[in-house]
């Protein structure tokens, strides 16, 4: 395999085109990014609610106070703000000065914008530069360049950078760092599959890079590194990405490797997992409350959304059409009308003890036990706006607080579920996003007798080629 060229980031030379991926929550933090930085590569610690820790290094735990869910924002902010700072100091201090230090937040999130003033104005030297996808980061580039922090926003298309840069971009050439692509078949967590793509028929990203490269050389890019990211094991495997001029400057971002290290802060529980993954055990799914495709485990949490969607039917408020079969629904046991053949289906699954139908934003009704509805209920209720706009409380950051649809109960609070992950809840029974070569680790000699390695072992590996 060719050597790999040490590549400019961030305003430093020499710097390893190894990228750690930014996963939040609490998940890509100071210490793993700062390690990754010290190893000679770029570090990248997730400003999503990350944590904080009280004066004896205990984390501080998010409890809401609020009695709206506007109170709860506003505390949520304040906690993201004070949390990016936190790792932003620890990744700095762990990188003994190596390397560089990105901070990754998401476009959809929360008061992004906000954070990203709160971290950076007190960040001054520690935080090098910012990665944003999910969504379309117009504004990232007028943030970091006010702080002196070049951007790298992570797309999924060329289409989709030329639209960043002929509304924003163009007037913040010179913060660009890199230019992120993300594969949306291979990359974990949230994908950018766009409507006229087909989930189930992924594309090889070569091309896609290639005319992404090309946009970029018709903007006066050619300087500017693309960072592969989605799929990316072993190098050997990308060889004839290197030197290659229709690629161009290419760096390699590992978002699930580095999930498996000694520096990595998730559960003993969570890497065992890890070690046991076999292919086909990864799920493209579309139950987040983004609205995204999104790549996670299959696990019993995935599986209860599969079969909660599963148990649906449409109704109408009026008989019409096929609609001719009045069903009680609620407390008050006011009736809706389904088909014959559904209100079999649902008298079927009360039968089963899915006794509480709920409606959705789409005119269906799904069943669930009253157990499942009560916790889906106060989920809702207790929603301190984590996104900008949620399927499934139906928050939206907007005056009006609302998306103005009903809320969906097919859906799940995210940052309840990748809180509880992310601080030693059950792997199996929460959403644990993972790229699409994570089964991987159970196939890899690397691994063997379950050996978890320090970044810096892992960095030193992953330049053998393997």
């Amino acid at each position: 395999m060719r050597a790999l060229k040490s590549l400019r980031f961030s305003g430093k030379d020499d710097i390893l085109p190894l990228i750690e991926g930014g996963k939040g929550i609490s998940v890509s933090n100071g210490e793993s990014s700062g390690a990754w930085a010290a190893a000679g590569g770029v570090g990248t610690f997730s400003a999503v609610n990350a944590d904080s820790f009280d004066a004896e290094g205990n984390i501080i735990p998010m409890y809401y106070h609020g009695k709206t869910r506007r109170e709860r924002h506003e505390e949520l902010v304040n906690y993201a703000i004070k949390g990016g700072i936190t790792q932003a100091r620890i990744a700095y201090e762990t990188s003994n000065g190596r390397g560089r230090i990105h901070m990754n937040v998401l476009w959809e999130m929360g008061a992004v914008e906000p954070i990203l003033h709160g971290v950076l104005s007190q960040t001054k030297g520690l935080v090098h530069g910012v990665t944003c996808g999910a969504g379309m980061p117009y504004k990232l580039a007028e943030i970091c360049m006010h702080y002196g922090v070049d951007y790298y926003p992570i797309v999924s298309s060329a289409r989709a950078f030329r639209i960043l840069w002929k509304r924003a971009y163009h007037k913040f050439a010179a913060g660009l760092g890199g230019v992120v692509y993300e594969d949306p078949w291979r990359a974990g967590g949230h994908n950018g599959i766009s409507n006229s793509e087909d989930p189930l028929k992924p594309e090889d990203p070569m091309p896609r890079v290639i005319e992404l490269r090309s946009v970029m050389n018709e903007l006066g890019l050619n300087h500017v590194p693309i960072i592969m990211a989605g799929g990316v094991w072993w190098l050997s495997e990308w060889a004839d990405w290197l030197d290659n001029d229709l690629v161009g400057p290419i760096a390699f971002q590992f978002g699930t490797r580095p999930l498996l290290t000694q520096e990595s802060p998730i559960s003993s529980a969570w890497k065992e997992k890890l070690l046991t993954l076999k292919p086909g055990d990864i799920n493209l799914n579309r139950f987040s409350p983004t609205g995204f495709y999104s790549s996670a485990v299959r696990n019993p949490f995935l599986a209860e959304l599969q079969a909660r969607s599963e148990r649906q039917v449409a109704y109408s408020v009026t008989s019409v059409g096929d609609h001719t079969d009045a069903f009680p629904v609620g407390a008050r046991g006011r009736f809706v009308f389904l088909t014959p053949h559904d209100k079999e289906k649902a008298e079927f699954w009360v039968s089963q003890g899915f006794t509480n139908p709920m409606r959705t934003p789409e005119s269906t009704l799904i069943f669930v036990t009253p157990e499942k509805s009560n916790e889906i209920l106060k989920d809702q209720i207790d929603c301190m706006g984590c996104l900008s706009a949620c399927l499934f409380s139906n928050w939206a950051q907007n005056e009006q607080g609302t998306t103005g649809k009903k809320a969906d109960p097919r859906s799940f609070c995210i940052q309840k579920t990748l809180q509880s992950i992310s601080h030693r809840g059950d792997p199996d029974h929460e959403l644990m996003f993972a790229g699409h070569a994570a089964y991987r680790f159970a196939q890899d000699a690397f691994y063997n007798d379950s050996f978890i390695p320090t970044v810096g072992q892992l960095i030193d590996r992953i330049l053998t080629g393997y």
